[in-house]
């Protein structure tokens, strides 16, 4: 193996050496401690501790970098505190997840690092967003992000370069090609030589590096850091390299030939460089020994301290708390003498977001064709010509990026919208939502600003793919708010509560009431708030609680039919108002639960399950529900006509008030 020293001093080149040897001592520890029980696994990356140590060292300290689980030298080279690190992988409170997630899977903002979730490519776009936050700001940063040839395979790897590459986002991936995944070759992964080779297709420059070789990797990223914060540009970066254990250690490697080991073991990145220092006099055998003995000390300490400290109490008013970070929305009703415009439902969102855009210079608007064309139902027409393209972005077809990249623009303080096109074509971008948008605060502390707005609903005769109502896939996700606004005037104020909250909140519009609906509508910014109900229509008999378009079917029904009624509008699904539904379920003992969403699994069945714990001695009737059949949403008018609930509730409220 050849190090080409350059002009490094021999500072440096002992500064890397400490760096590369600390991750390899704290490796060979954890395998004792595996062995004896006192971790429950471990990822090891005993071979390419070169990659992780090189790049690290060549960054800023405020540039962040979003490594994998055998990034270790990533964790150690940003100088994490090694008891807290220690206690992370003991599950214990004062680890950087509390004892929520294991090993690698956190991050910490004080140390510039965002830690992986499970599914290997989410963080590729969340470095997008961190980038973009830079570039926004002016920021002449960069931000790294790591990749294995195996989870290159996955789309999100597709969608972040894609998206990188368009917006010129000064992200350097580095893949490390170490041949498997798990324990699957490369050849059964993909048909192409080497990662190089993808750079030209995404318009990107790429380079291939020897990934055991820390001074190449240490000085390539250097070079390469230092004039993209001049140049902002994403480049992929090849470092070809070798795991010498398995996938996890548990899983063995006996579906590696012994020849590679062999071979590899020759290239082993701690050993090489520590022989040509010694050759080349820079380190002696008492200095080795030295910073040998140093770092297993500072190993030693920190087990010590870790080792001291509880396990974690389980409380569950803490675990419940920590899903979202604290909020107190300030109170901001319009006045009672304000001045209002009669506005469409979907004007009166664009006035919403509009002027959440000039309350909040940070908030950054993506999503398809929402800039010069306004989005396919126009909500941000003319929003270029007053905010510019920077912050209202046009993005490819690629949900689960952007989403990912919103993530991004809140670990940089930033606040996001993503407008899906249709609500169908979330399921592009559901692991992002509901595995880190919801999960983050959760797990290490950092919130998700981020509102996901829907275009939801039936009644266009737009078939499966353009009608479904799928609120109830998000309700059952603890971390996320989810919204439905029924009326303009909380569409405009519920959207201007859930950007000013800074947890996750799915914004859900049915397309049906854009231009079908009116209503005063204050001039001024205000806020609906989040997690109350409306009573909409009061009444003596019978309460039918329901959301969106399921008001007005029921205020249409109550007036043809003089039903007195209580009509319970819940406006907010996640968390829903316990104590409205409470109230008009004692009062009137009667209750119909109205959604358009189908049946099974709908938010009534919920509702319905409460109501039954909660209320049961104040009910006169069962609780009955009207939905949606259990079928996919038809194309034709008459199909879509027997699909939707609406032909059902007359007969249901008349068997409720005859019971």
């Amino acid at each position: 193996m050849h190090f080409d020293r350059k002009d490094y001093s021999n500072e440096t080149l002992l500064y890397l050496y400490q760096h590369l040897l600390k991750p390899r001592l704290i490796e060979e520890k954890m395998l004792i401690l595996l062995r004896q029980g006192k971790i429950s696994k471990w990822f090891s990356g005993i071979g390419q501790e070169a990659i992780s140590v090189g790049s690290t060292l060549a960054l800023e300290p405020d540039e962040y970098i979003l490594p994998l689980h055998r990034n270790l030298g990533v964790f150690t080279g940003r100088n994490v505190p090694l008891d807290r690190l220690f206690a992370q992988w003991q599950g214990k409170t004062t680890g950087f997840t509390k004892g929520r997630d294991r090993s690698f899977h956190f991050g910490s903002n004080e140390h510039h690092i965002v830690g992986m979730i499970s599914h290997l490519g989410p963080q590729l776009a969340v470095a997008d967003g961190i980038a973009l936050a830079d570039v926004l700001d002016r920021n002449q940063k960069v931000t790294v992000a790591y990749s294995g040839d195996g989870g290159a395979s996955e789309g999100d790897f597709h969608e972040a370069l894609n998206v990188a590459s368009v917006w010129q986002l000064p992200v350097i991936f580095i893949i490390e090609n170490n041949g498997y995944g798990l324990s699957t070759p490369s050849r059964e992964q993909f048909r192409f030589n080497y990662f190089v080779d993808k750079g030209p297709a995404y318009g990107m420059e790429a380079l291939q590096i020897d990934g055991n070789n820390v001074l190449e990797v240490y000085d390539t990223v250097q070079r390469l850091a230092e004039d993209m914060r001049r140049n902002p540009r994403p480049v992929l970066l090849e470092a070809l390299t070798f795991r010498m254990r398995g996938h996890e250690e548990a899983s063995g490697t006996k579906y590696v030939p012994q020849e590679l080991f062999e071979e590899w073991a020759q290239k082993d990145p701690v050993e090489n460089y520590e022989k040509w220092l010694l050759a080349e006099g820079i380190l002696d055998e008492e200095a080795r020994m030295r910073y040998r003995h140093t770092i297993k000390r500072e190993i030693e300490e920190g087990l010590r301290v870790a080792d001291e400290v509880p396990m974690p109490t389980a409380s569950e008013s803490e675990e419940v708390g920590d899903m979202y970070r604290t909020f107190l929305a300030p109170s901001q009703s319009p006045a009672t003498d304000a001045p209002t415009t009669d506005k469409r439902y979907v004007d009166a969102i664009a006035d919403g977001l509009r002027q959440s855009m000039e309350k909040y210079p940070e908030l950054v608007l993506m999503g398809q064709d929402i800039a010069d064309y306004g989005g396919v139902f126009k909500i941000t027409e003319g929003f270029v010509a007053q905010f510019g393209k920077a912050r209202v972005r046009n993005t490819p077809l690629c949900e689960s990026a952007i989403v990912g990249a919103g993530l991004g623009l809140s670990v940089k303080g930033k606040k996001a919208m993503v407008e899906m096109q249709f609500a169908d074509f979330v399921t592009c971008g559901f692991n992002q939502i509901v595995n880190n948008l919801a999960k983050s605060h959760y797990r290490w502390g950092q919130n998700a600003d981020v509102v996901v707005r829907m275009p939801t609903g039936a009644g266009t005769a737009a078939g499966p793919f353009h009608s479904q109502s799928n609120e109830a896939w998000f309700t059952h996700t603890p971390g996320l708010k989810v919204v439905y606004p029924s009326n303009p005037h909380d569409a405009k104020g519920l959207l201007c509560a859930a950007i000013e909250d800074p947890n996750p909140v799915m914004y859900f519009e049915h397309k049906m009431l854009y231009r079908s609906i009116s209503g005063p509508v204050p001039d001024a910014y205000y806020t609906t708030p989040i997690g109350k109900a409306a009573l909409v229509r009061e009444g003596e008999t019978l309460s039918i609680i329901t959301y969106g378009a399921g008001v007005h079917w029921a205020l249409a029904l109550a007036s043809e039919l003089h039903l007195d009624a209580d009509i319970l509008d819940l406006r907010t699904l996640l968390p829903w108002d316990e104590e409205a539904v409470r109230r008009t379920v004692n009062k009137n003992g009667r209750v119909l639960l109205l959604h358009e969403d189908t049946l099974t699994g709908g938010l009534g069945g919920e509702l319905s399950a409460w109501i039954a714990e909660h209320c049961f001695e104040h009910l006169d009737a069962p609780v009955l529900r009207v939905a949606s059949l259990d079928t996919a949403v038809p194309f034709s008018p008459n199909l879509e006509k027997q699909f939707l609930p609406l032909q059902r509730l007359r007969e249901t409220v008349e068997k409720l008030l005859n019971y």
